[in-house]
């Protein structure tokens, strides 16, 4: 099972990077036929994502967003190319929500966790 992890961190506010997080969620939804959930909360919110081979969420600070997933065994083999997909969307979205984004200041690359049977 592939992990992947994306930190990316901004200067939205947490009003202004929901917005963006909400969008990130419609095209997850359009595109990849996610099913997403908002829980909204004081100083952050989760957007919880899921459909077949895939489950995770990105929670949604007033400074960053932290996106965690996990791939199943089909779509581990494009961790690659899914985690950039994630990446450039979210850094459009960034850029579009505040004229220009931060750098990813902690990103851990996809890993691959073996289950011991």
């Amino acid at each position: 099972m592939a992990e992947l992890r994306i930190h990316r961190e901004h200067d939205l506010g947490l009003e202004r990077a929901r917005k963006v997080a909400w969008k990130w969620a419609e095209e997850a939804e359009k595109k990849f036929d996610m099913e997403c959930t908002v829980i909204e909360g004081d100083f952050s919110d989760t957007v919880e994502f899921t459909r077949s081979g895939v489950n995770g969420r990105l929670i949604v600070a007033a400074d960053h967003f932290d996106l965690e997933a996990k791939l199943g065994f089909l779509l581990g083999a494009f961790a690659r190319t899914i985690e950039g997909e994630i990446e450039k969307t979210l850094d459009d979205l960034l850029a579009k929500g505040s004229g220009g984004a931060k750098k990813a200041t902690a990103k851990t690359p996809a890993r691959t966790t073996a289950k011991k049977r």
